[in-house]
C-alpha cells in the first residue's frame, strides 16, 4: 500500500510541478505586459496553437518527463537482478543515497570522501567554467552587437559556428594532443625556452577545463548577444555624452539590459559543464575528479543502475537548486530566460 502510494506521488509529482510553473508564467506575464496584448490562442489560431500545445507536450512528456520519472523511481531501488524486479526483494529504499554520503549502505562510520569530493569539485569547477566563459564571450558579443559592421559580423559569426561543425568527440580529441606533454603547446614553450620540460597540461586538469569552456562558447555567446543586440545604441551614446567611463557603461546600461540574456546562457553552460561526460574522460588527468565519469561507472561498470539513477538524481536536483538561487539573487525569472 504504501509503496504504491509513494510510487503515485514520483508520478504525480512532476505534473504539479509544470502546473505551477505554467501558473507562474501565466501570472507574470500578466504582472510586466500589456492587459491588452493578445493570448497564445489569439495570436496563433486554435489549430496552429493546439498543434504546437499537443507537440510540445508530447515531447516533453515522452522524451523528457517519464525517462525522468523512471530513474526517480529506479533511484529508491535496491540492486537486484532483473529476475528479482517486482518481487518480495524489490521494495523502496534510501541506501543508494545512503552509499553516496557514507560509502555504503548500512554503515556511518565514515563519508564517502572520493564520490563527495569528486561532486563538489564539480559544482565549483562547472561555475568557474561559466564565469570563464561569461568574461570571454562577452566583449566578442558586445562587439557583435554594437560595434560590428554587417560584413564583420557575418565573418565573425561565420568563424564561430564553423568550427562547431566538427564533432565534440574529435574536437575534445583535437585539444588532447595540443596540451599533451608532446603536443604542440608544450613543443612551442620549450622551444622559445619559456619552460624548461614539457607541462602536464593534462594531469593538472587545464585540458579539460579548456575543452569544457570551448564545448559549450556559443551557449554562451548567442544568448549575450542576442540580449546585447536589442539594446538601443542611443543610449550608450546617451551614456557617453554625459562622461561615463566605459567600465560604467557597461556595468550600469548594457549588463543590466542583457541580464536575461547573461543569466541564459550562463544556466545553460553551468547545466551542460556539470553534465559533461566526454570532456572529463577524453581530456582529464589520470587522477581527475569529475562526478559524471563516476554516475557512468555506476551504470556501466558496477551495473548498479538504482545507484546511477541516484547519483543521476543529486547531480540534476543540485544544479537545478543552483541555478534557481542565482536567479533568486541576481532578480531573473524564468520568464526573462526564455525571451
Amino acid at each position: 500500500m504504501i509503496e504504491s502510494v509513494v510510487k503515485t506521488l514520483l508520478y504525480v509529482a512532476p505534473f504539479v510541478v509544470i502546473a505551477t510553473f505554467w501558473v507562474m508564467a501565466v501570472r507574470e506575464r500578466r504582472a510586466a505586459g500589456d492587459p491588452t496584448a493578445r493570448g497564445f490562442f489569439e495570436r496563433n489560431g486554435w489549430v496552429v496553437a493546439s498543434y504546437l500545445l499537443i507537440a510540445v507536450g508530447l515531447w516533453a512528456v515522452v522524451m523528457v518527463v517519464l525517462p525522468q520519472l523512471t530513474m526517480v523511481d529506479f533511484s529508491f531501488h535496491p540492486k537486484l537482478p532483473p529476475k528479482d524486479y517486482g518481487g518480495p526483494k524489490d521494495h523502496y529504499t534510501l541506501e543508494n543515497y545512503h552509499y553516496f554520503i557514507f560509502g555504503s549502505t548500512t554503515e556511518r562510520e565514515s563519508l564517502n570522501i572520493i564520490h563527495l569530493r569528486a561532486f563538489g569539485l564539480t559544482i565549483l569547477a562547472s561555475v568557474g567554467v561559466t564565469i570563464f566563459t561569461f568574461f570571454f564571450c562577452y566583449p566578442i558579443a558586445y562587439y557583435m552587437a554594437q560595434v560590428a559592421p554587417p560584413a564583420r559580423l557575418r565573418l565573425i559569426m561565420l568563424m564561430l559556428i564553423v568550427p562547431f561543425w566538427v564533432n565534440e568527440i574529435l574536437r575534445a580529441f583535437a585539444l588532447r594532443i595540443l596540451f599533451g606533454t608532446s603536443g604542440l603547446i608544450n613543443n612551442v614553450l620549450v622551444a622559445l625556452g619559456l619552460v624548461g620540460e614539457p607541462i602536464d597540461f593534462l594531469g593538472l586538469d587545464i585540458g579539460m577545463y579548456t575543452g569544457l569552456a570551448y564545448a559549450y562558447l556559443l551557449l554562451m555567446m548567442f544568448p549575450l548577444y542576442n540580449a546585447i543586440e536589442s539594446l538601443d545604441k542611443n543610449q550608450i551614446e546617451a551614456a557617453r555624452d554625459l562622461g561615463a567611463p566605459w567600465w560604467h557603461i557597461h556595468a550600469f546600461v548594457v549588463l543590466p539590459f542583457a541580464k536575461p540574456g547573461v543569466a541564459s546562457g550562463c544556466t545553460m553552460v553551468f547545466m551542460l559543464s556539470a553534465g559533461a561526460l566526454a570532456a572529463p574522460q577524453i581530456l582529464g588527468g589520470p587522477n581527475s575528479l569529475w562526478f559524471t565519469p563516476i554516475v557512468y561507472d555506476r551504470f556501466y561498470q558496477a551495473f548498479n543502475w538504482p545507484q546511477g539513477s541516484a547519483y543521476a538524481l543529486i547531480l540534476l536536483l543540485t544544479c537545478i537548486a543552483f541555478v534557481m538561487a542565482v536567479l533568486r539573487v541576481f532578480k531573473v525569472s524564468l520568464g526573462e530566460i526564455t525571451r
